[in-house]
Formats: C-alpha cells, structure tokens, sequence
C-alpha cells in the first residue's frame, strides 16, 4: 500500500506540474474543506427548503385531521338526530298500537252489544211468530172442533128428533123469540 500512496503522490504532483490529473491525498489540500464548504452552503439554503416541505406537510396533516374532526362531529349529530328521530318513531308506533287496540276493543264491544240486541230481537220475533202460529192453529182448531160439534149435533138431532118433534122445537123458538104461535 505503500508503494501505490507514493506512486500517487508522485503522480499528482508531476500531475499538477504538468497541467493533468491526479490523486492528491493530503487531507488538508483535498476536497474536504470543499464538502464542508458545500455541506453548509446545502444546509443553509436546503434548511429553507426542507422547513417549507415539512410546514407544509404539517399543514395538510393538521387540516385533514380538522376535516376528519369535523366529519366525525357531523357524523355524531347525524347520529343523534337519527336517534332523536328513531325514539319519535318508537313513540308514535306506541301510540297508534295502543290506538288500534282501543278501537278494536271499542269495535268488539260494539259487535257484541249490536250481536246480543240482534239476538234479542230474533228471540222476540221467534215468540211473537210462536205466539201468532199458536194463536191461529187454536183459532182453527176451534173452528174444526165447532164444525165437528155441529156436525155431530145435527147427526145426532137427525137420529134424536122426528119430523114432529123438529116442527114443535121450531115452534117453540118462534115463540121465545117473541112471535105468534
């Protein structure tokens, strides 16, 4: 290693007298007071630069994380008034159930009350139809029997009674009925 540091040292100072290209290996004359040089003229322009790159990303952060903020606080509103609006439902489902169950109640009563009033009314009709067949099946029994009665009292005073006996029975009529014997 040796031989090459020297074959280099030699070669960038015939190099450098001679107008061409070589390696120069003393630190104090290389290119590293240029890097610092370089180093700190890119940190001082760059320092700019980056500080203006990371606000940014600072500031987009921020407002996306503001947006999402805000979406979740509507969200969360949303939600509430959904629920608000779901309770009010519920209620007013409540109501109409206890409503319809009133009016079904109600209407029972009233299907009932109108079926007993109907059954009433038919039960009467029945006894009145009963009391009205009862009374002309009678009248016409009375009417038979009266006929049969007759029959037989006239076959009976045909048997009974001769034609002198009939002769003095009407007669006899005439007589209480107030006319001349």
């Amino acid at each position: 290693m040796e031989t090459f540091l020297l074959l280099a040292t030699g070669a960038s100072s015939e190099a450098a007298e001679s107008g061409g290209f070589g390696l120069n290996l003393n630190l104090l004359e290389t290119n590293l007071i240029n890097l610092a040089i370089l180093i700190g003229v890119l940190f001082y322009l760059g320092r700019n630069i980056v500080t203006n790159i990371l606000t940014e990303r600072k500031k987009g952060i921020l407002e996306t994380i503001a947006e999402a903020e805000t979406r979740q606080r509507q969200a969360a509103e949303a939600l509430a008034d959904q629920q608000q609006k779901l309770a009010q439902a519920q209620a007013e489902a409540e109501r109409i159930r206890k409503e319809a169950e009133a009016t079904a109640q109600a209407a029972k009563e009233s299907i009932l009350a109108q079926a007993a009033k109907e059954e009433e009314n038919l039960r009467k009709k029945a006894n009145e139809d009963l009391n009205t067949e009862t009374e002309r099946v009678l009248a016409e029994l009375r009417q038979r029997v009266s006929a049969l009665a007759i029959q037989r009292v006239e076959s009976q005073l045909n048997s009974v009674l001769d034609e002198s006996a009939q002769q003095q029975l009407v007669n006899n009529s005439i007589a209480l009925l107030g006319g001349n014997q």
